[in-house]
């Protein structure tokens, strides 16, 4: 998934809106081949309920103006990756794909809290909030994959 630090720090509420979408996208397309894939008891509540994260993440995300870009090549060919491999070698390799995209996302979040400026318009108020809930989830999920790695 995503294996970049959140190094750029998104500056307004759009370039962090834009720059969760493809993540939450990412997500629960992974998602949706895990709840198929794997029996795995721990892997499959994570997929299930990151699987609802996502939807909501990008729900939301749309209902605030954010364009869904259409899925990237690398993208397409990761989930391909993911949907042929056997299932234990899946369980691994999902869970470390969500717990990067985990902590790019807690990161990139992190970095836009602390960069906004207190005195926002409504709509700004609104993905502040977002992203303040956001993180806590974010922050959440690196602690579940962390642990659910620690057991497959």
């Amino acid at each position: 998934m995503n294996t970049e630090k959140a190094t750029t720090v998104a500056v307004n509420e759009k370039e962090f809106r834009n720059g969760v979408m493809p993540s939450a996208q990412l997500s629960k397309a992974a998602c949706e081949i895990a709840i198929k894939k794997t029996s795995q008891k721990n892997v499959k509540q994570f997929a299930e309920w990151e699987l609802m994260e996502a939807t909501t993440v990008i729900d939301v995300l749309k209902d605030l103006g954010t364009d869904a870009p259409p899925i990237s090549k690398d993208t397409q060919d990761f989930l391909s990756k993911l949907n042929g491999l056997d299932e234990k070698e899946f369980n691994k390799q999902y869970m470390a794909a969500e717990l990067s995209n985990h902590e790019f996302l807690r990161d990139f979040a992190q970095n836009y809290i602390d960069g906004v400026d207190k005195k926002l318009s409504a709509n700004e108020g609104e993905i502040f909030h977002v992203a303040n809930l956001a993180l806590f989830a974010f922050t959440e999920h690196v602690g579940l994959c962390k642990e659910i790695i620690s057991e497959i």
